[in-house]
């Protein structure tokens, strides 16, 4: 089977799984933390050798504060697991935003914890915008403008997975998405089950990769 070498990840349906259960919408996120570390146990055991999440964006935090709160939390806690596999970590987002979790920046430089090994991404109040600038409004080679990308240091993804059932980008690395595959899941991230890591990477497996050739 051929192995995606990245995999982007927006865990979507947080919200909805928790007012599905009688509960505050706040209340789901937490409850995607187990099915993160699960899904980088099974990137790790497949072979791929970069996974990014989807943290929160700029445009969340418009939603009320107690949800804002609680998924910056989230994503702390999230980090905070990761942070004891072994892997090389980076935290990508603007990071001059009184938003961003001052407890990450020591992870907004790529650091190996452990024995290092798989590459991997969390977006923090990421931005589109943020990370493109103006780049694009620019004549410049392909080259020059990855390399002026706030996110460089992230590589092409291959295979993009959403839970949730939207089908849209919403944003998640536009420069490193352009050619990637992109495969729905309409469980909510919560739900998160093994079989949907291996439907995806069986979908993949069938898909003409021609990169635009």
């Amino acid at each position: 089977m051929r192995i995606p070498r990245h995999i982007g990840v927006i865990p979507d349906g947080n919200r909805r799984w928790a007012v599905g259960r009688g509960l505050a919408k706040e209340m789901g996120y937490r409850e995607g933390l187990q099915p993160g570390l699960e899904l980088l146990r099974l990137c790790k055991e497949a072979g791929v050798e970069e996974l990014t999440y989807y943290g929160f964006t700029a445009d969340n935090t418009k939603r009320p504060s107690t949800q804002t709160k609680a998924f910056i939390q989230a994503c702390i806690d999230a980090i905070e697991l990761i942070a004891n596999e072994d892997v090389s970590l980076l935290v990508i987002g603007n990071t001059e935003s009184k938003i961003f979790p001052k407890v990450l920046l020591p992870y907004t430089r790529r650091t190996n914890i452990g024995k290092g090994g798989i590459k991997v991404n969390f977006l923090v109040n990421y931005g589109w915008e943020w990370d493109l600038g103006n780049l694009l409004a620019n004549t410049k080679k392909r080259s020059q403008i990855i390399k002026s990308l706030k996110s460089n240091d992230v590589s092409r993804v291959d295979l993009l997975v959403r839970w949730g059932g939207r089908r849209r980008l919403s944003g998640f690395l536009p420069a490193q998405c352009v050619y990637a595959d992109f495969y729905v899941i309409d469980d909510y991230w919560p739900d998160f089950k093994d079989e949907h890591f291996y439907e995806a990477l069986r979908w993949y497996d069938n898909q003409d990769i021609t990169l635009g050739g």
